[in-house]
């Protein structure tokens, strides 16, 4: 049983965190908007993680590295991408926001090589190419996207890839400052509500709670709390059986994000963007790094440092 029991941890945080995405789509659904639901959602995650981290017997460092560190994860691991994705949610279907996530390590291949902490193979050149071509597939055929939605809002979606894509490599390059993935996203989640709160006053776009809570009130607090719980359950998989065997889960983080919008929202989609959806996943396969795995991708919002 306890050798099964890595397996079943995968499956479930797959299936937890691609649960975000369809959710992300509900919480847009009547009028909130990014700063908004970046605020809740970084207070939510904040308050869950900074339990955690209290339960652990762990404290939250302040100095000026530590500072500077969540602020970038802050930055580019939630405010920027959160935007683009809440964003994107309100135009794109939930399934092909799933499948876009999958981009990340296409995003991460040429900035890993910017940055010289990687190297070209063939390989992985191979899988860079498949990944631009799911895309170009989803943008170019006029029957690949419902009708009416707009091509922009998948290089709006795509900001967010880039970003986390970003945020992977510098962590890589840099390190934590010794702190493990929870510390760094407790105190990212904190800085992004200071970030987020004056945008979404100043915008229009603060969400007052009022009982009884709406479908898209629902959405923020269960989708925060699947990230948090997805999140922690992807550290202790790593500790437990090691970063190579957790990364696999990017690809339930896709699988699961389609399937979930098939079956709660009825979302219907052409052969094209299953099309895409095989490209990518094969992109995806092949830019994998084999000595050292990417972290998979949070959607929405959310980050991947540790």
């Amino acid at each position: 049983m306890s050798r099964l029991l890595p397996f079943a941890a995968l499956v479930v945080t797959g299936a937890a965190w691609g649960a975000t995405q369809p959710l992300m789509k509900l919480a847009v659904s009547e009028g909130y908007r990014h700063f908004g639901l970046i605020f809740w959602q970084t207070v939510l995650v904040g308050l869950l993680l900074g339990a955690l981290t209290v339960l652990r017997g762990k404290r939250l460092p302040m100095h000026a590295p530590a500072l500077r560190l969540y602020l970038f994860i802050a930055v580019v691991g939630t405010v920027v991408p959160g935007i683009a994705s809440y964003q994107a949610a309100v135009h794109l279907p939930s399934g092909v926001l799933s499948i876009l996530l999958s981009s990340v390590p296409m995003f991460a291949l040429p900035i890993a090589l910017a940055l010289g902490i990687d190297r070209p193979e063939p390989r992985r050149i191979l899988g860079l190419l498949l990944g631009l071509g799911g895309v170009a597939v989803l943008v170019l055929p006029e029957a690949s996207l419902p009708a009416g939605t707009q091509a922009v809002w998948i290089a709006v979606a795509l900001i967010s890839s880039a970003c986390y894509a970003l945020e992977g490599n510098m962590v890589s390059k840099w390190g934590t400052q010794g702190l493990d993935a929870v510390q760094v996203l407790t105190g990212a989640s904190i800085l992004g509500v200071v970030l987020s709160l004056p945008l979404a006053l100043a915008s229009g776009q603060f969400i007052t709670p009022a009982l009884p809570l709406t479908g898209p009130d629902k959405a923020v607090i269960a989708s925060a709390a699947l990230h948090a719980f997805a999140y922690s359950a992807y550290v202790w998989l790593v500790s437990r059986a090691g970063a190579v065997f957790a990364a696999q889960v990017s690809y339930l983080v896709t699988l699961f994000g389609v399937c979930w919008a098939l079956l709660f929202l009825a979302e219907a989609y052409s052969g094209w963007v299953w099309g895409t959806l095989a490209l990518m996943m094969a992109g995806m396969a092949l830019v994998q790094p084999q000595r050292k795995p990417l972290v998979p991708v949070p959607p929405s919002g959310q980050n991947a440092a540790g």
